[in-house]
Parts: structure tokens; C-alpha cells; sequence
């Protein structure tokens, strides 16, 4: 395995694809190879995860799971899920919607059952809960409270150069980069 790690997302309305860039930059910033990649552009890049050291899911929460789209993904590998193409792969996730919860946590679980059904090995956000005393603020990392992965909540009334805010993309940058530094670590 080489040592680039693969960001695979889809992104309804723009916001998730916010996330997706700051998940990417934090890889990037700890000297891996990142692939970012659309669900919607997949097919070009089944060589791209075959050769990455991790695949770092995302999607917008959409009815309390992933979206139709990126189910369409995980439903298109089945062929590698076969094989264990991705057998021992780092994995880890990133969603965002609307709401404050929106059942975010719903749609990691989604990701960290499909990854262990590719026999992969999920990496958890890594951080502790942010914004949850008199003293914290909606500015820090990890404000949502996530532990599975990465939560960004978008404010519905607004676009992706707008929301979701700074902390949630910091947050994502985090992941990206903990993921880069485990890889390394198993390279």
C-alpha cells in the first residue's frame, strides 16, 4: 500500500464538499498523498482506493443516513467487498446537516459497519467533546460532541461559502490529519 489516502464523499447541496476540502487539507498537511474524490466521479477512481493506505468516507445526513448517492457507492463496491480489496485499509467518516444532531451519528455508525464489512479498521475522531461547559464556546473543536468521526452542521438558510463554520472544518482538518499520522504509523 502506498502511502495516500483517499477521501471519498458526495455532497447534495455543497456543504459536505466543504468538509470533504478540509478533511483533504489536513492529510496534506501531514505530508500524505490525498485523493479527493466525488462519489458522482467514482468509476475514474477504483485504482485510486485500491492503492491507498485509507479511505475516509463522507456524506451529508440526509432522513437520519447516508445519501442515496453515497449508498450507490458503497453498493458499487461489492465487487471489492468480495475480493477484501480493502481488507485492513484504515477507514474513518465525516457527515454534516442541517439540524444540530440531525442523527449524525446514525450515518457514522452507516460508515464504520460498512467499512468493517470490508474488513478495514476504523479510526476514530480522536478528540474530546467541545462546547459542553459555562467555559467552551461554539468555536471549538469538535462543538457537535462526536467520538465515531467528524460532525459539521450546516445552517439550512445558508450556502457552502457561508456554513458550516470554521470549528466544524477545523474539526474535519483534525481527522484528516489523525488519519495521515495513524497511516504512517502502519505504513
Amino acid at each position: 500500500m502506498s502511502n495516500s489516502i483517499a477521501v471519498v464523499y458526495h455532497s447534495g447541496y455543497g456543504h459536505t464538499k466543504v468538509i470533504a476540502e478540509a478533511v483533504a487539507q489536513g492529510v496534506e498537511e501531514s505530508n500524505a498523498k490525498v485523493h479527493l474524490i466525488s462519489v458522482d466521479d467514482i468509476d475514474n477512481h477504483w485504482d485510486d482506493l485500491a492503492e491507498a493506505s485509507a479511505i475516509i468516507f463522507g456524506s451529508p445526513t440526509y432522513m437520519g443516513s447516508v445519501s442515496a448517492d453515497f449508498k450507490g457507492f458503497m453498493d458499487k463496491s461489492s465487487k471489492v467487498w468480495a475480493e477484501q480489496g480493502w481488507k485492513d485499509k484504515l477507514a474513518a467518516g465525516f457527515t454534516n446537516s442541517g439540524s444540530q444532531s440531525g442523527d449524525k451519528l446514525n450515518t457514522l455508525i452507516q460508515m464504520s459497519v460498512f467499512a468493517a464489512q470490508h474488513s478495514m479498521l476504523w479510526v476514530s475522531l480522536g478528540l474530546m467533546p467541545g462546547n459542553n461547559s459555562s467555559t467552551a464556546s461554539p468555536q471549538d473543536l469538535n462543538r457537535i460532541g462526536s467520538y465515531l468521526g467528524a460532525m459539521a452542521q450546516s445552517n439550512t438558510d445558508q450556502g457552502a461559502e457561508e456554513t458550516p463554520p470554521n470549528s466544524d472544518k477545523e474539526t474535519a482538518k483534525e481527522l484528516g490529519r489523525r488519519v495521515a499520522k495513524i497511516a504512517a504509523r502502519f505504513k
